[in-house]
């Protein structure tokens, strides 16, 4: 669990490393949108992991965006020194998080299977055959729960 001290630390590095891909980077690799999702930092506060979710067109450009915010990555300390009052600037380790895309994947399935149920539902009941959906049919089509 990480301590108060962390959690501060990690907001910081969110904010800072948020604001340097969208005002002071201007590599042509990065394409789509770059979303700080998550930071995590060390007991030591040396070290801080940071998870990236890239909207691109496909994995490709993903991939570059993801490699030129890693080349950036001192630059990117250096101005995370400067807004830190820290002994020591945590080491910035870039990763792509896959967790926002899954999330988009469940949400488009359970859209899908949504419209197919309503679909469904909205089908005509006279298309049903005779007794369908009853739970007690002698056959011809009248129910035992008619004459009760």
């Amino acid at each position: 669990m990480p301590t108060r001290r962390q959690e501060k630390i990690a907001r910081v590095v969110k904010e800072v490393v948020s604001e340097a891909i969208v005002s002071h980077l201007s590599d042509p690799r990065i394409t789509g949108i770059v979303t700080v999702t998550k930071v995590e930092i060390a007991p030591n506060l040396r070290s801080a992991e940071v998870y990236l979710s890239v909207l691109a067109d496909n994995d490709g450009a993903k991939n570059r965006t993801l490699a030129a915010v890693q080349h950036a990555g001192r630059r990117i300390q250096s101005l995370l020194g400067a807004a830190l009052d820290c002994k020591f600037c945590p080491i910035l380790h870039f990763h792509r998080d896959e967790q926002f895309q899954k999330t988009l994947e469940t949400m488009r399935l359970i859209d899908q299977v949504a419209s197919e149920f309503r679909d469904q539902e909205s089908e005509p009941t006279d298309q049903r055959p005779a007794g369908a959906g009853d739970a007690e049919s002698d056959g011809d089509g009248s129910s035992y729960l008619e004459g009760l």
